[in-house]
């Protein structure tokens, strides 16, 4: 078993990564160079990658690798690099599975009202990462992260990724991290799948371009966590091409936020 992972509050946590792992080379492509922009900031970096797409828009899309395959990917780098791992969980059994693997569970936004999924969750001892359903009100996610907290665990992140816009899209509201943050627990805004344009035909489309004024945004609010997801080469990423972050453009993306998030410290 792993040890607890413990946030350092005095810094901005970045959960940043690939959107689904599609290989130890792209893990390890992409962990070397987040360690490395993040080294001298003021910031707490948690890779991310999800072993498995389970809600993807089409059946013929690429969900995974193999569960195994992927977290045992994800824990080599991990261990590699020192880095603590994020991975979303799907059912109740998986919660068990995945802990052995990584630091952080993470709740899809779908699944976010999920009683026993999260109970499975909080009785890992992981800390668990509730993304805001779509069609949630911001102050029902402390109801959400109750549900953890009853379960004994009491390690819970929320996090903000937008919100049902008719059909075919999102907008952020960013009075729900105002509202979110009045429970105390540490406030995150997912900056990639904020700008998702879900089902967008055979795959879900996006507004990539808005990913760093959204999140600008988002940190003069105030916010403990920014998330992105990040590829080398989004054109051609297996999961979510149309809104990862180019990799090459992950520095300058963090300097950004933090000269905004510092004014706020």
């Amino acid at each position: 078993m792993r040890d607890s992972f413990r946030r350092d509050p005095s810094k901005l946590l970045v959960i940043a990564g690939p959107c689904v792992v599609e290989s130890t080379d792209l893990l390890t492509t992409v962990a070397t160079h987040l360690q490395a922009i993040c080294r001298d900031l003021p910031v707490q970096l948690v890779f991310k990658s999800s072993y498995r797409k389970a809600n993807r828009t089409s059946a013929g899309t690429f969900q995974g690798i193999g569960d195994i395959a992927a977290l045992e990917m994800m824990r080599e780098v991990g261990r590699d690099k020192g880095l603590p791992l994020l991975t979303d969980i799907h059912t109740d059994e998986e919660a068990a599975i995945a802990a052995e693997y990584v630091d952080v569970l993470q709740i899809p936004a779908f699944l976010s009202r999920q009683t026993s999924l999260l109970e499975a969750a909080a009785s890992t001892g992981r800390v668990v990462n509730i993304k805001k359903g779509q069609f949630m009100a911001p102050e029902d996610m402390a109801k959400a992260a109750k549900k953890v907290q009853e379960a004994g665990n009491n390690n819970v992140w929320l996090t903000e990724r937008g919100t049902t816009f008719g059909y075919h899209d999102l907008v952020v509201d960013f009075r729900s991290l105002v509202i979110m943050k009045q429970t105390g627990l540490p406030v995150i805004y997912d900056a990639t799948h904020s700008v998702q344009q879900p089902s967008l035909g055979a795959e879900s489309g996006g507004h990539r371009a808005m990913i760093p004024a959204l999140a600008r945004a988002a940190a003069a609010v105030g916010i403990d966590g920014l998330f992105f997801e990040t590829h080398p080469d989004p054109k051609n990423a297996l999961s979510d091409a149309a809104t990862q972050l180019p990799l090459t453009e992950a520095e300058g993306f963090l300097k950004s936020i933090l000269a905004i998030w510092k004014l706020r410290q």
